[in-house]
């Protein structure tokens, strides 16, 4: 597989994973502030802050190849940046399976309130992540011929020479990718204000809020600037009638 291939797929994959821990974290922003977070045990309202807290871990890791390929490689597709966007997805897939665990323990908890059933839930939905992550491919790396050992190897360090219609190809998609994320995130945050809840925050919570609805709202109308951009840069061209 050429470099640049093995690049875009990196990219696309975590492009794909960013939009699932984006949603992931609106809905654990919504539940906080829903009517049946009070009744949950003490405990289990500390551990849900931890899943948010690995859930914005993972967000912010998953996004970091992009900016990476933007700003250190220019756009040009590089096997270090395939070995960075290789590792930062290793890394992110981590809080992100941990993260999941502790949505399934906080699910089971409110739903039996029966704290062996719900840690049991937990780790089996954990490890069973960490499983088909982490153990599945170092199963398979075992297997792998020298052959493609040795065709990685000689990528590392390899540059390739990409179009300017390629890098721009993959600027348009790494918005379009976050956008969608971005704007559910900012509609779970704008239905937040609309509950009894959310009246009961102190002032400077509320203050913070209002201050992330606007850094968010930046951030949708920064993402979908190119969008207009490139499609009033486009011309069509009509072919000229012949004369004679």
């Amino acid at each position: 597989m050429e470099l640049s291939e093995k690049v875009k797929i990196a990219l696309d994959e975590t492009r794909i994973l960013i939009l699932g821990a984006q949603v992931l974290l609106g809905f654990g922003f919504r539940g906080v502030l829903s009517d049946g977070f009070a009744e949950l045990p003490q405990h289990a309202r500390y551990v849900d802050a931890v899943g948010l807290g690995l859930l914005v871990c993972t967000v912010a890791l998953l996004i970091a190849p992009g900016p990476y390929h933007r700003i250190v490689e220019g756009g040009q597709d590089s096997g270090q940046l395939h070995r960075f966007t290789t590792a930062i997805a290793d890394l992110a897939l981590l809080p992100f399976a941990l993260a999941l665990g502790i949505g399934l323990f906080v699910g089971i908890e409110a739903t039996f309130e029966d704290g062996t059933v719900s840690i049991a839930a937990g780790a089996v939905g954990a490890g069973l992540a960490l499983g088909f992550w982490y153990g599945l491919p170092q199963l398979r790396r075992r297997f792998v011929g020298e052959r493609e050992r040795m065709i990685t190897r000689s990528q590392r360090n390899e540059r390739a020479d990409t179009p300017l219609q390629a890098k721009i190809e993959q600027l348009l998609t790494e918005a379009r990718v976050v956008l969608p994320g971005a704007q559910a995130l900012f509609g779970f945050q704008l239905a937040i204000v609309l509950t009894r809840v959310f009246e009961q925050l102190p002032r400077a919570s509320i203050a913070v809020h209002a201050a992330c609805l606007f850094l968010v709202a930046l951030a949708i109308i920064m993402l979908m600037a190119p969008a207009p951009t490139t499609g009033s840069s486009t011309q069509v061209r009509t072919p000229k009638a012949c004369t004679r």
